[in-house]
């Protein structure tokens, strides 16, 4: 009970206190092993002095890190090579992620070609194309012909590496990436007494990933969300009585939501209005509500409040996160006896399920709107390239990816949240895993409640 007194807050939902319970006992229990690897990630596996095969793969959706991290792993390895860390040097890249290690859909980059990457580290999407993939669901892969009756997802990918003699694996993409990437190394090590070290890219504009602190592309995702807004919320002028409705991504986690609103504000806090006589002004484009997977939703209550906000200006601005409300309307579905669709990954398909339409028509209702506009600024957040921030969290990982690769010592990049002073560290797969709510106590965000009305 001290414990859970601790760590959540009286807005958490019970998901929510049962994450962070898991978060709390996993950092006690990793501290106390002294903060060594476990014996399955030791190796005294070293590439210093050889000649490399470097392999990368991006995975996944998409986010704005994806290109500037090919970028700068290269960036990084050609420094290794010219600094006499390494004999030799190629660059091979898997092109739409598991796929292309599946069927053998790949190429060499030229040394020629070396330099004109750099061009990529200001570039939105994939250089090398994504896709969804689950290494361990052979079903999916046999269905969409990526593996033959009778053969095994990580026995075809094993054999791929292994011929085309690939020493280390960039696997760029969120954590369902990065386990498959260490399922199959360990595939390959048990099955093939091979070894191949993988290094991690930790992409995902949801920025949920455990011990993770920022991972790449969520700091640039919210900010291109606030400026899809600024646009947006020009429509509430549009009409008399305009119920706005911004989705952001998210599944589990609130960051995406809350930070695009932060920025959003900030924005709309720098803006010059006019006099006061006219009545579309600062107060009028702001947010209005936040809602997200980690904070109780009252629908009911909401309601009433936003319909105070409707009835003095005219409209409401509702920024809410697309797995908001999911538990709710996936029970309402299954009572209904309707199939709930999943993906690949088991995952709840967010865009079939239509969250956004369950809050308009409910919401709408509540505040008298008479025009209701649901907007997502999703894939424009996630296909822009990587901000100044992202692209040097990028590069800080990248070049401590290279070393630690060199040193043949597999994980995936990140600050490291289990560690005092969060530093930069090949983080052990095991420890790497999805899910992490997002922190509602942080300050920036309780201020954000306080000015909507929500506190």
């Amino acid at each position: 009970r001290r414990v859970i007194d601790y760590i959540s807050h009286d807005d958490d939902q019970p998901s929510t206190i049962i994450k962070k319970i898991f978060h709390h006992f996993r950092k006690v229990l990793y501290r106390s092993f002294h903060l060594y690897r476990t014996l399955s990630t030791m190796t005294d596996f070293t590439l210093k002095g050889k000649h490399v095969n470097v392999a990368m793969m991006t995975s996944g959706g998409l986010a704005p890190c994806l290109s500037s991290s090919v970028s700068q792993l290269a960036k990084y390895w050609v420094e290794a090579l010219k600094a006499g860390e390494i004999s030799g040097l190629t660059l091979r890249m898997y092109k739409d992620g598991y796929k292309g290690v599946l069927i053998g859909d790949s190429f060499l980059v030229p040394e020629a070609d070396w330099a004109g990457m750099e061009a990529l580290n200001f570039l939105g999407g994939s250089p090398i194309g994504n896709s969804r993939v689950k290494l361990t669901n052979a079903a999916d892969c046999l269905k969409r012909g990526f593996v033959k009756d009778g053969e095994t997802p990580l026995e075809v990918a094993a054999q791929r590496l292994i011929k085309d003699e690939v020493h280390v694996l960039h696997t760029i993409g969120g954590d369902d990436t990065n386990t498959q990437a260490a399922e199959l190394s360990k595939y390959i090590l048990e099955q093939h007494g091979g070894k191949v070290i993988v290094v991690g890219m930790p992409k995902t504009v949801d920025n949920d990933v455990y011990p993770i602190k920022q991972t790449f592309g969520a700091d640039t995702a919210a900010k291109q969300g606030a400026i899809f807004f600024e646009n947006v919320v020009n429509e509430s002028t549009a009409n008399p009585r305009m119920l706005i409705l911004h989705e952001c991504m998210g599944r589990d986690s609130g960051y995406l939501t809350s930070k695009t609103a932060y920025y959003y504000h900030e924005i709309v806090s720098n803006q010059k209005f006019a006099s006061p006589l006219f009545p579309s002004s600062r107060a009028s484009r702001d947010v209005h509500a936040i809602w997200i997977p980690e904070l109780k939703l009252d629908l009911v209550a909401e309601g009433a409040r936003l319909k105070k906000v409707m009835d003095e200006f005219g409209c409401v601005n509702v920024f809410f996160g697309e797995g908001t409300g999911v538990e709710e309307i996936v029970r309402d579905m299954e009572a209904h006896g309707e199939e709930v669709p999943r993906d690949a990954f088991g995952h709840v398909t967010l865009a079939k399920i239509n969250p956004g339409q369950y809050f308009a028509k409910h919401l709408a209702e509540a505040v008298g709107a008479e025009k209701t506009l649901v907007q997502k600024s999703g894939y424009f957040g996630r296909s822009a390239a990587a901000n100044e921030f992202d692209r040097e969290l990028i590069g800080a990982c990248a070049k401590v990816g290279v070393a630690s690769a060199i040193a043949g010592v597999s994980g995936c990049m990140g600050e490291d949240e289990d560690v005092e002073g969060a530093p930069i560290r090949a983080i052990e797969f095991e420890r790497v895993k999805g899910g992490k709510p997002f922190d509602i106590s942080q300050g920036w965000f309780q201020q954000m409640l306080k000015y909507t009305g929500q506190l």
